[in-house]
């Protein structure tokens, strides 16, 4: 069974930190992207970050970076989503994804979500002001 199995989640007041996890399980996933997604009440969801499978290199959104930080530990099948400075505005559901496609070019990646095949079921982000 294809599982991708997000938690980590919770109550935090602004300013403090999370670390969300992402555990896969019945699917390739070490030679893949990794995306974070988030999806706040009435909004649309939208890219936070992925973590590239070869390079290790990370790309972010501009409301996250210098803020949150993505790594993957392969040998456990889980990424991670490690969330500083937290902000009201970053109170959403956030999801991991696989990437659809391994390889991509130099300086790209995937951040449409159409580009990710396999989604997680979503933990709850609430930061409280």
């Amino acid at each position: 069974q294809v599982q991708l199995v997000e938690s980590g989640g919770g109550l935090v007041q602004a300013g403090g930190s999370l670390r969300l996890s992402c555990a896969a399980s019945g699917l390739t996933f070490t030679t893949y992207p990794m995306g974070w997604f988030r999806q706040a009440p009435g909004k649309e969801r939208e890219f936070v970050g992925v973590i590239m499978w070869s390079s290790g290199i990370t790309y972010y959104s501009d409301s996250v970076k210098g803020r949150f930080t993505i790594s993957r530990d392969n040998a456990k099948n889980t990424v991670y989503l490690q969330m500083n400075s937290l902000k009201s505005e970053d109170t959403a559901v956030y999801y991991c994804a696989r990437a659809r496609y391994r390889y991509y070019n130099r300086n790209d990646y995937p951040k449409a979500l159409n580009e990710y095949d396999f989604w997680g079921q979503g933990t709850q982000v609430t930061v409280s002001s």
